[in-house]
């Protein structure tokens, strides 16, 4: 073309030109070009699920709840353990199966008493780096037993069906007689109380003497302490504990601790406030006793 005609002829050429893509296209062959397009939506999918894990893990492993660290003691061993302060008493157990192997049904976990299974750790508040204190035996161990706790209970709890009240039972009555022990610890009437964390002081034994009661949870047992001496009795060995409101104050109770076969071998106790009642059985008898 003429020489006026030049920039048409330019610009003729470059739309005619092919684009980069085209080219390369041209030079790697239709295959080729698929299998690069294919590569770069690949790499763009690989880059955008990139992105989305690092925003949602957001350097968060317990999905935004809030943990508490605890340190659990079972058979003199320690474990370090990491849950959320929500769990129930009876997903703390379940986690416990899975550190030490020993079954939800076999385990008494203490903290400040026996720990309930449908309350959450929130709510008795478990604190970042507490202990808490789990006692089991095998079913081995419960089988060897002669007499199952249970059968023990049924059997005392018919034969006090068949007698008076205790509270008028003469021997009971010289003890109560004397009056309410200006010591004692204040009751709550209608209510129930986790175990002080001292022990319960100012109480009348069978033979009018003052009694303490202290809660050895780490160790399992229970001390029942006088001005002559202390008694530390293995929690498991307590076969029942017997309670009854004392008449004209049921605010307290009298109570007794069974640790033989006869009513010989019961320990009485009077003037146990009544908002501790239910934790001391709980806590002395266990749920696992059923077992």
């Amino acid at each position: 073309m003429a020489s006026q005609d030049g920039n048409e002829a330019v610009v003729m050429e470059t739309e005619g030109s092919p684009n980069k893509e085209e080219s390369d296209g041209a030079k790697l062959g239709d295959g080729d070009a698929e299998a690069n397009e294919q590569s770069r939506q690949e790499d763009g999918g690989n880059s955008s699920s990139q992105c989305q894990a690092s925003v949602s893990n957001g350097g968060d492993t317990d999905d935004g709840k809030e943990t508490v660290d605890l340190k659990i003691i079972w058979n003199k061993n320690k474990y370090d353990l990491r849950i959320p302060l929500d769990a129930t008493g009876a997903s703390l157990k379940e986690s416990i199966h899975s550190l030490t192997g020993l079954p939800p049904s076999m385990q008494k976990v203490m903290y400040k008493g026996l720990l309930p299974e449908d309350k959450t750790l929130r709510e008795i508040k478990v604190t970042n780096g507490a202990k808490i204190m789990v006692v089991g035996s095998t079913i081995s161990d419960v089988l060897a037993v002669n007499t199952p706790k249970e059968v023990i209970q049924q059997e005392v709890k018919a034969e006090e069906n068949k007698k008076e009240p205790l509270c008028q039972q003469k021997q009971h009555r010289k003890v109560l007689d004397k009056g309410k022990p200006e010591d004692i610890m204040p009751s709550v009437k209608g209510t129930k109380e986790r175990l002080p964390t001292v022990p319960l002081s100012g109480m009348y034994n069978k033979s009018g003497g003052k009694v303490r009661l202290t809660f050895k949870l780490e160790q399992d047992q229970l001390w029942i302490g006088t001005k002559e001496r202390t008694e530390k009795l293995p929690m498991g060995s307590i076969k029942n504990v017997v309670t009854e409101p004392i008449e004209g104050h049921d605010d307290y109770h009298m109570m007794a601790f069974q640790l033989g076969p006869t009513e010989a071998s019961y320990y009485w106790v009077y003037w146990v406030p009544a908002q501790y009642v239910d934790a001391i059985k709980d806590t002395v008898l266990g749920k696992w006793q059923y077992f």
